[in-house]
């Protein structure tokens, strides 16, 4: 009965969600870019690392259908492999936000008091800084790399995934199911991961697949900085940050990745509106 319920919610969320149209085309946009993500190695012509020097800044031709940049590498094949790094940079960065953003909102949201002042209260000193200056200064305090510009963009993101979870756990913990499970003597963390979590987790998934977005354009200004992906990994901002010295004679060495972080991001925020929709009961029929 349990799992119906769940497969009739899923089933309900699909069809409103497939009312708006733009919201299922960045779904589909988005799964395409997964499936480019994983096979990168079939589908790119060419190993991301090959150059040839006779090739450089070479214009689009049968062999390298976007040319090459200044050091003769095949600049499709590095957008190909560069999609693994930017959609790592915007899910792993979220899913580590995410974690601590709902176990911090949930407990203070579900407990309240002392432990929902304190914990605001360091929230608000946490967002004093701007999310892309704490990341930044992590980044840089970590040494540049990929692994540490993920890292950085986690825990500067934090504060709002919190704030979210905690509201949404304030709307649900005086419902009537949290009251009868207190009343069968649940314990609170079992009513916070069984019942408060799972029924506060509609903004939240919202918020997630938005922030992928905003992650993923945050990681491409990291690297355009030099404290992302390192070379020769191919990422799209340090592929745009490689292209500035000939961004005149070679406009379209920038203007390929840039496109690549547009269309990811817009496909996210789409997909984000589409949700949100989907998921407010007010918004339903």
């Amino acid at each position: 009965m349990k799992r119906q319920r769940k497969k009739s919610r899923l089933s309900e969320i699909w069809r409103q969600l497939k009312k708006n149209k733009l919201a299922v085309v960045a779904l589909f946009v988005l799964i395409l870019l997964v499936l480019v993500a994983i096979l990168a190695p079939l589908l790119a012509p060419y190993p991301y690392s090959q150059q040839n020097p006779k090739l450089s800044n070479a214009g689009p031709s049968a062999q390298h259908l976007l040319g090459n940049d200044k050091l003769g590498r095949d600049i499709l094949s590095r957008l190909i492999y560069g999609t693994r790094q930017s959609l790592a940079m915007g899910v792993v960065s979220v899913a580590i936000a995410a974690v601590i953003g709902i176990t911090i909102g949930a407990i203070a949201g579900y407990y309240g008091g002392w432990v929902d002042n304190l914990s605001m209260r360091l929230l608000d000193i946490y967002q004093a800084v701007p999310m892309f200056l704490l990341s930044v200064s992590l980044a840089a305090i970590m040494g540049p790399s990929l692994r540490n510009a993920i890292i950085a963009l986690g825990i500067g993101t934090v504060p709002g995934y919190a704030r979210i979870m905690r509201a949404s756990v304030l709307t649900v913990r005086e419902k009537e199911y949290i009251e009868a499970a207190k009343a069968i003597n649940a314990g609170d963390g079992r009513i916070i991961l069984k019942h408060v979590i799972p029924n506060a987790i509609g903004p939240m998934i919202v918020q997630i697949t938005m922030g992928v977005g905003s992650c993923i354009l945050a990681g491409s200004a990291l690297s355009f900085i030099g404290l992302g992906a390192q070379p020769p990994v191919p990422e799209w901002g340090a592929m745009i940050s490689e292209a500035r010295n000939v961004m005149r004679e070679h406009p379209t060495h920038a203007l390929y990745p840039g496109i690549c972080v547009m269309i990811s991001v817009l496909a996210c925020n789409l997909l984000g509106d589409g949700l949100r929709d989907a998921l407010d009961p007010r918004l339903k029929n």
